[in-house]
């Protein structure tokens, strides 16, 4: 589908379809809360309390969470380790479908990211998937995305250039765009450090949770309030004295066009994402024409596709990798390595630093 500097794009926003609808719907955030609610329901029927105390239903905390997995009564942890088996069953046959399709065919190894990786009721969730999956005869690892879900697509979106694009410069600016979620970053780059880009790392981050909102902004205003979050990290980046790549790196839902219209999966975006009169790398560039001296470049990608980028270097050794990221829907994408130098000792090179420190 799409040639980036590490990896080919075999395919990306899988949409299957099962007597109920989208069976992506069965293995995202929301589908956890309501497997959890579910139980909470059946428990307090019989003993008359909610096991999980006082709370409002589907707004649990992944800290809240993860200290009743490690902390709470029994009866609540039980309940909480029932609701994990529950939807990673619903995960791993979710997963094996998708191993199926003829795109997704010698896939080795499938790394998870979304919000829910970023608590240990998703780790623990992701290795009994995987264990489910294995059992099912694959012989594929899973494992959570290494990087923070907060920092993952704004990490991976250095992987959309070539590595010409990072001489001189010390920082990138990234986009997140979730379906509850909007993120902006600085990334370092740490290039004279690591030109693979293993050592990148987010040092600024500015996040939007326009999904609390009160009355649910338009697209416009989700726009605009974007380019206010980039002027603002783009201005401290300069402050810092930080040289910005010229290219601003957006990850997004839904099926992004070379010309970076965006064609359909865009639905749990706030406004019409997908209007043939919008573009929302166009809207960028005009907001912000300049970084530095050069012209400002805005380089969009799928958000599934982008996350997994970020684990792109440390992925060399393993020809054909996917991602699935769990969070308002369950986003997906299959990659093939390509012949490549850059990022090749990225491994040899992460195990050396461990072991040295």
């Amino acid at each position: 589908m799409s040639t980036l500097p590490l990896v080919h794009v075999d395919t990306y926003s899988e949409e299957l379809r099962g007597e109920n609808g989208f069976l992506g719907d069965r293995a995202n955030r929301k589908a956890f809360h309501t497997i959890l609610d579910d139980w909470r329901d059946r428990i307090h029927a019989i003993v008359e309390e909610d096991p999980m105390g006082p709370g409002a239903r589907s707004k649990l905390t992944k800290k809240r969470l993860d200290r009743t997995l490690t902390e709470g009564s029994t009866l609540a942890a039980g309940v909480l380790h029932t609701a994990i088996e529950e939807f990673a069953q619903e995960l791993a046959e979710v997963t094996i479908r998708f191993l199926e399709l003829e795109s997704w065919q010698h896939t080795e190894r499938i790394v998870v990211g979304g919000g829910l990786r970023g608590s240990r009721v998703g780790e623990v969730m992701i290795g009994r998937a995987s264990i489910l999956v294995k059992q099912a005869g694959h012989r594929v690892r899973m494992d959570p995305i290494r990087h923070d879900p907060d920092e993952a697509a704004l990490i991976g979106a250095t992987q959309l250039l070539p590595t010409s694009a990072f001489r001189g410069k010390d920082a990138m600016l990234a986009v997140d765009i979730g379906g509850s979620n909007i993120r902006a970053g600085v990334v370092d780059l740490a290039f004279d450090e690591d030109p693979d880009l293993t050592s990148c790392r987010v040092v600024a981050l500015d996040r939007w949770r326009y999904a609390d909102e009160k009355r649910r902004p338009t697209r416009e205003m989700a726009v605009e309030r974007l380019i206010r979050m980039l002027e603002q990290l783009k201005q401290g980046a300069e402050a810092d004295g930080r040289a910005l790549v010229s290219t601003i790196g957006v990850a997004c839902p839904g099926s992004i066009m070379p010309d970076g219209f965006i064609r359909g999966g865009a639905q749990n975006l706030p406004g019409n994402w997908t209007s043939p009169k919008f573009n929302l790398a166009e809207r960028l560039q005009r907001a912000i024409p300049k970084l530095g001296k050069q012209a400002t470049r805005v380089l969009l990608h799928n958000d599934a596709v982008v996350q997994g980028l970020g684990e792109a270097p440390f992925m060399r050794d393993i020809p054909h990798w996917a991602i699935l990221t769990i969070g308002t829907g369950l986003g997906n994408a299959r990659f093939t390595n390509r012949a490549t130098k850059r990022g090749a000792r990225a491994s040899e090179g992460t195990t050396r630093r461990r072991q040295a420190a």
